[in-house]
């Protein structure tokens, strides 16, 4: 992976299509600070370093 694919930015619809998971789902756990760290952008949009998002699901590899 490159370090530009490492910091692209992705979107709560792409983090969720990967995840197979309900929006709901995806900012009930932001709400409760268990999702991936993410960037709010002024117009309120969400966006999550790739490279946050694979450290997270790493992070997950470890509890299961």
């Amino acid at each position: 992976m490159t370090a530009r694919t490492q910091d692209e930015k992705m979107t709560v619809k792409e983090v969720i299509a990967d995840l197979k998971v309900a929006p709901s789902t995806f900012y009930r756990w932001r709400q409760l600070g268990k999702g991936p760290r993410a960037i709010k952008l002024p117009n309120g949009d969400v966006r999550i370093r790739r490279s946050e998002y694979e450290r997270w699901l790493t992070e997950r590899e470890d509890v299961a």
